[in-house]
């Protein structure tokens, strides 16, 4: 089970005469420089969510939270969809590529990275589950997930949602025993 302390997030100002809507986009990261490269992101300008969960980490005869990247070695950051916008992310040492196509990257929709954001900062214990491609869609309708889509799927007579982010094809799954849910 995870559990979140806290997300590195920063929110940069959208000016008030923006005309193209930013986009969420996945950055490929090096090893173990996740954080880095967020903190830097929010230094040039671009506004970057990285989930964090924390884990007790036993050394010889100490132990030691960690804060780790939900995501191992990927960042999300807010983008216009202009090359000037992702080469700004891209010159950012630790950075690999964006995800996607070409390089050019696929934007991520806006309600992955909410559902997301609910649900590691929600109440409810989840875990991290295997990419699902298969399966109903599903929105819960009511309770603290209200409004958050995924995948349903039944596991040991249990009823999981399965929340999934596509473009880096990583998800987490929660229990949604007593939710009601309608199909997308």
């Amino acid at each position: 089970m995870g559990h979140l302390t806290q997300s590195w997030e920063s929110q940069i100002p959208v000016p008030v005469g923006a005309i193209e809507p930013r986009n969420w986009y996945a950055l490929l990261t090096q090893a173990r420089h996740e954080k880095i490269v967020a903190h830097r992101l929010g230094e040039r300008g671009v506004s970057a969510f990285l989930p964090l969960l924390t884990e007790v980490r036993h050394w010889r005869n100490r132990k030691r939270k960690v804060e780790l990247p939900l995501f191992s070695c990927y960042v999300f950051a807010q983008l216009l969809p202009t090359n000037e916008d992702r080469l700004r992310a891209l010159r950012i040492d630790g950075v690999f590529s964006l995800v996607g196509l070409r390089g050019s990257g696929t934007p991520i929709p806006n309600e992955q990275i909410e559902a997301v954001r609910k649900l590691v900062e929600g109440p409810l214990p989840w875990s991290c589950h295997p990419f699902l491609k298969i399966g109903q869609r599903v929105r819960i309708r009511s309770g603290a997930l209200d409004g958050v889509e995924g995948i349903l799927v039944s596991r040991s007579k249990e009823n999981t949602l399965i929340v999934s982010i596509d473009a880096i094809q990583r998800s987490l799954a929660v229990r949604i025993e007593g939710y009601d849910v309608e199909p997308v």
